[in-house]
């Protein structure tokens, strides 16, 4: 059995919505210091829509796949429904992760919730906390590798 998915490897090949918003309305970026991963993603937001989605990622083959496959989840959705995506909603959608990889989807919903917090914030809109990961757990002390010493 291969250890990615025929819809990992697409999404790691042919990545969709890769680059820079450069009037994005919302930028969200996270890191995982133990892996290396880091992910940004940025929001035009018309509304409540997401009407555009782009992200950079630096990381392995299941970053960039991840960062890809939440991306065209969320594109042209409202902000409410982005905001209930999960990383196991990610996994599922690749046809799955290597366990020692899930850390890579926890990643995507990270940055696509700290896009969104940001576009809250630039805008004075209230907004739950409870809905966003705190500023310390953005991935930057954690790993979901097998073991310490392990290689993501």
């Amino acid at each position: 059995m291969a250890l990615y998915s025929d819809v990992v490897m697409d999404h790691f090949r042919n990545p969709r919505n890769v680059g820079v918003l450069e009037d994005a309305d919302g930028v969200g970026e996270v890191g995982n210091a133990k892996c290396g991963d880091i992910m940004k993603i940025y929001l035009k937001i018309d509304g409540d829509r997401i009407q555009d989605v782009r992200f950079e990622t630096f990381g392995c083959g299941s970053a960039i796949a991840s960062s890809s496959m939440a991306t065209e989840l969320i594109k042209g959705k409202p902000l409410s429904e982005a905001l209930t995506l999960t990383n196991r909603a990610v996994a599922e959608a690749l046809d799955g992760l290597p366990a020692h990889k899930l850390h890579c989807s926890v990643l995507a919903e990270e940055a696509i919730k700290a896009a969104i917090q940001d576009y809250y914030e630039r805008n004075g809109i209230p907004y739950d906390a409870a809905l966003f990961p705190q500023e310390s757990s953005h991935g930057h002390d954690h790993c979901c590798c097998a073991s310490e010493t392990e290689a993501c």
